[in-house]
């Protein structure tokens, strides 16, 4: 009798992904903890002008999506994660599609509602 290759292990806690470990979830927290207070000290002493804040902030906030996706989600590339990684990537997708097309109804909506 045969056996599956992938069979799932309750101690591996999330088929398809990468065992955690307390370093990564620490190595998470910390980095969390550094971007989310480089934000806040950008923003508190108006380090650079307003357009380049905004630029900073969300390029902040993008490392920060970034880290908590990998040191919490433990998401990968690899041939064990790609089963988690692929919808993930997906409902990523259906958001910014979702976000864009509502930004541009409500664009059109101000354009042609707004006396020119």
């Amino acid at each position: 009798m045969s056996h599956p290759t992938h069979d799932y292990d309750p101690h591996n806690e999330g088929y398809g992904t990468s065992p955690k470990t307390l370093s990564a979830y620490i190595t998470g927290l910390i980095l969390s903890f550094l971007l989310t207070a480089a934000a806040f000290f950008i923003v508190d002493k108006h380090l650079f002008s307003t357009s380049t804040i905004y630029v900073t902030i969300s390029i902040l906030a993008l490392l920060q999506f970034m880290v908590q996706t990998l040191c919490f989600l433990r998401l990968n590339a690899g041939p064990e994660g790609r089963w988690n990684l692929y919808p993930f990537l997906f409902a990523i997708f259906v958001v910014f599609v979702v976000m864009g097309g509502s930004l541009w109804i409500m664009y059109n909506l101000n354009y042609n509602m707004m006396p020119h």
